[in-house]
Order: structure tokens, then C-alpha cells, then sequence
């Protein structure tokens, strides 16, 4: 498949070299000749000097032809203009903006444009990390209803089954994150000690999930 990105900092050079690396075919866009030096020298794509905005540049990078298109430049405006002119103009599907203003984010999720918000992302997983019983949501849905985190879990649930953990809380137990690898659990999956889960909750239970699962669990009568 061809994928286009816009911006060559560190995130697109990362992205353009992973995919060039699964064998995939990439354009990577960038004002500054210079960024492309972040790219290593292995690197088969194209690089095109211009504007991720500009016709000329897009066409130039194949984007009749993109299944994708990423917009990770330094500029929260030209990301999401540029993003709105893969999908509006040439008909690109899969368009995803990085944005650094978390209240023009969810704007524009709102019309359509998906984005990945880096200051808020960052701001809740680290304040996870420092603070006792906090919950990291990894995933909001545009509408706000439902969100994937991640809780703090307290030993006491170690040997309980994932089903009677769904059943409980009124959740889902996406996967579990177990060392260095990861699993989708079935109903009978015992949760283990250091096991990491990632839950679907609504978002209106989240605070009751995280003090329950903080808690050792409530005995049935």
C-alpha cells in the first residue's frame, strides 16, 4: 500500500521508516530539505520538498494513489488543513491530524478528521505514573460515551476470571498487556499478578471502576 506523510520530525521520520521497513510504499513531505536527513540512509521512499498542503506537493507524493495520509508536521493548522485536503480533494480514506491544542482536537474529531492529541496524551500518561489510583485513557470516542483506559489494579483481584470481572463492573476486557506481550482474553483468562488490563468503559463509570478495581473485590452473597 502507499502512504503519504506530512512532516518529516522525529514522529514522521519514525512512521516513514517503519512502513518503508514492512515493505510498504512511502512519501514523505517536508518544507526543509534538511529533515530528511532523520531518515535513514536504507530509506526507499520518496521525499518531496514542499507544502503537505499544496497540490502540487501532494501529487507529487502519489496521493491519488495513498491509502493513507498523516499530517505530524509542527503546526496544529496545517496538520488539520492539510489532513481536510487528502480527504475532501482526493478522496483519501484513512487521514489522521497531530494536534497539540486538546480543545481544537476534539472540534475536529467532531467534523470527521481524526486526531491524536500529543500534550494530552502525554499530560495523562505520565500523571498516571505519579499519582496513586489513576486511570490512563488511552482511547476516548468522539461522541464521549465510551472510553479504553487502563487501571490501577489491586492485587486482590489476582486469580479472578475476566468474566466475572466484565460482569461486575459492566466492562470489557479488551486484552492484557502480561510482561512483554499481550493477549485477548477469553471469559475463563485468570488474571495474574503485574497483569496490565485495558478496559471499554463508559465513560460516566469510569471513576466507579477505577475506586472498585483499587479496592479488593466485594464478596457475593
Amino acid at each position: 500500500m502507499h502512504f503519504v506523510i506530512m512532516g518529516c520530525g522525529r514522529v514522521g521520520a519514525s512512521m516513514a521508516t517503519q512502513l518503508d521497513r514492512m515493505g510498504h510504499s512511502v512519501t514523505v513531505i517536508d518544507q526543509l530539505s534538511d529533515a530528511f536527513r532523520r531518515l535513514p540512509p536504507e530509506f526507499d521512499g520518496r521525499k518531496v520538498k514542499g507544502v503537505g498542503f499544496d497540490r502540487d506537493a501532494l501529487e507529487q507524493a502519489g496521493i491519488d494513489e495513498a491509502y493513507a495520509f498523516a499530517a505530524v508536521s509542527n503546526g496544529d493548522n496545517s496538520n488539520i488543513v492539510a489532513a481536510r485536503v487528502a480527504r475532501e480533494l482526493y478522496g483519501v480514506e484513512h487521514v489522521v491530524a497531530r494536534i497539540y491544542d486538546a480543545r481544537r482536537a476534539d472540534v475536529y474529531e467532531r467534523l470527521g478528521i481524526p486526531t491524536v492529541a500529543t500534550v494530552r496524551q502525554t499530560a495523562e500518561q505520565m500523571m498516571r505514573r505519579i499519582l496513586p489510583g489513576s486511570t490512563a485513557r488511552e482511547v476516548i470516542d468522539v461522541s464521549g460515551a465510551v472510553g479504553l483506559i487502563q487501571p490501577d489494579i489491586s492485587n486482590a483481584w489476582v486469580g479472578t476470571s475476566v468474566g466475572a470481572i466484565e460482569e461486575r463492573l459492566d466492562v470489557r476486557v479488551a486484552w492484557i498487556s502480561r510482561g512483554t506481550s499481550a493477549l485477548v482474553p477469553h471469559s475463563t483468562t485468570i488474571l495474574q499478578e503485574h497483569d496490565r488490563l485495558h478496559l471499554a468503559v463508559a465513560t460516566e463509570e469510569l471513576v466507579a471502576v477505577q475506586r472498585a478495581l483499587s479496592r479488593p473485590p466485594v464478596e457475593e452473597v
